[in-house]
C-alpha cells in the first residue's frame, strides 16, 4: 500500500472481561494490562489504537494520557462525545495533551447516543444531535487555529477565548485529526463539511465505494473549506496461519456467539443507527459477501465493528484491504480477539503484505 496508509488497532476499554471474546481476566483494564497492549502495538508496526467511549466505561481522555504518558509513539484515537465536553474545555484538554505527547493526539467524534441524563446531557432529534455535533467540530477547529475567539451559535458560545499552549503545526499536521462515523444524511452532511477523516464500517466494496462517491458529492455541493475529506475503515480481521484454519476458527467463534447471545458483543445495541442497522441487514445477501466478508456475527450480536469480519490468511485478509485502499481508503483501524496476542500476529504477519 501507499506511504499515506495508517494502521491502528483497538484497545478495549470496558469495565468488563471479555469484550467481544478477548481474554477474561481480573486485570483486563489494569494500567499496567494495557500498557503491555500499547506497548505490543509500537513493537509490532502499528500507529496507535482507537478508544471507545461511552457512559458506563472508564473515562476514555484519561486512559490514553496514561498510556500515552507510559509510550514513546503510540498514538490514541480517542472517542469523545459533544454532551460530554464543552467545546472549550475540550479544546484546551486536547491542546495539553499534544503539547505533551509532541503531536500524537488523534480525536474520534461519536455522536450516536448514549446514556444521557446519566451525566446531565439532552439532546433533541437527529437534526438536533447533529446540529450540535457540526458546531461542536467547527469551534473546536477555530480553537484549535485562531485566537481571541468569540462565537455565539444555537448549541454553544465562547467570548475571547484562546486556549493554550497552542497547537504545534507539523508539517501539513495543523491540529489533530478529527475523525467521525455515521451513515444517515444528516451524519454525511457533518462529515462532508467538518471531519478530517470519515469512518465507515465493513460493509461491502460496492457499499463503500457509493459513500464515499456520495460523501465527495457533498463536499462540492456543501462548499467544504477544510482540506479533502480522508475515508478510514474500522472492521475486525481475523487472521491466521491458512485460509481453513481462519474459516473453522470464524465460525467457532459464531458459534459460542450463538450459544451465549452474543454476550461482550453486542455493544452497539443500545439504539440501532443508520450505520449500524446497513451492517444487520447484510447477512440476508449471504454469510460471505466480496471474498471473504462474514456476515454471520451480526446474526448472534455482533455489533459495531464486530459486526462484519474480513476472514483468511494473512496474504487473503491483505488482499481484501487493498481493494478497500484502491478505493480510496487510507486509515484502517482493525482488531480481533483476544487483543494482545492479535496484536502481535497481524502486526508481524499482515502489516508487512500491506506496506508492500
Amino acid at each position: 500500500m501507499t506511504g499515506t496508509s495508517e494502521f491502528l488497532w483497538y484497545i478495549p476499554n470496558d469495565v468488563k472481561a471479555g469484550h467481544r471474546g478477548d481474554a477474561e481476566t481480573t486485570d483486563h483494564n489494569s494500567l499496567q494490562t494495557l500498557t503491555s497492549h500499547a506497548l505490543a502495538l509500537e513493537d509490532h508496526g502499528w500507529t496507535g489504537a482507537l478508544l471507545g467511549t461511552g457512559w458506563g466505561r472508564p473515562d476514555t481522555f484519561t486512559l490514553a494520557t496514561a498510556l500515552a504518558a507510559r509510550t514513546t509513539t503510540f498514538e490514541p484515537l480517542i472517542a469523545i462525545r459533544p454532551g460530554y465536553w464543552r467545546p472549550a474545555n475540550f479544546a484546551s484538554a486536547v491542546a495539553t495533551l499534544d503539547h505533551l505527547t509532541g503531536g500524537r493526539v488523534r480525536i474520534n467524534i461519536v455522536s450516536g447516543q448514549d446514556n444521557l441524563a446519566a451525566y446531565g446531557d439532552a439532546e433533541g432529534d437527529q437534526a438536533h444531535r447533529y446540529a450540535r455535533t457540526r458546531e461542536f467540530m467547527r469551534l473546536v477547529r477555530r480553537l484549535w487555529r485562531e485566537e481571541n475567539v468569540s462565537f455565539d451559535g444555537e448549541h454553544f458560545a465562547v467570548a475571547g477565548s484562546t486556549v493554550v499552549p497552542r497547537i504545534t503545526a507539523r508539517g501539513e499536521r495543523l491540529h489533530p485529526k478529527l475523525y467521525f462515523g455515521g451513515a444517515s444524511e444528516a451524519a454525511e452532511r457533518v462529515a462532508a463539511t467538518e471531519a478530517d477523516v470519515q469512518l465507515f464500517w465493513g460493509e461491502p466494496l460496492d457499499g463503500v465505494r457509493e459513500r464515499i462517491e456520495r460523501l465527495k458529492g457533498l463536499s462540492k455541493t456543501l462548499d467544504r473549506d477544510l482540506p479533502p475529506l480522508e475515508f478510514g475503515l474500522r472492521i475486525t480481521t481475523l487472521v491466521r496461519d491458512t485460509t481453513a484454519q481462519a474459516w473453522a476458527d470464524a465460525e467457532a467463534k459464531v458459534a459460542a456467539m450463538a450459544a451465549g447471545s452474543g454476550t461482550n458483543w453486542n455493544d452497539h445495541k443500545r439504539a440501532t443507527a443508520v450505520g449500524q442497522q446497513r451492517l444487520l441487514d447484510l447477512h440476508s445477501q449471504g454469510d460471505v459477501l466480496d471474498d471473504n466478508l462474514y456476515t454471520a456475527p451480526g446474526k448472534y450480536g455482533g455489533g459495531g465493528a464486530g459486526t462484519t469480519w474480513l476472514v483468511g490468511s494473512a496474504e487473503d485478509v491483505a488482499r481484501s484491504l487493498r481493494k478497500y485502499r484502491d478505493l480510496g481508503i487510507t486509515q484502517f483501524v482493525l482488531s480481533d480477539t483476544p487483543y494482545l496476542p492479535e496484536i502481535k500476529r497481524q502486526g508481524d504477519q499482515l502489516l508487512p503484505l500491506l506496506r508492500d
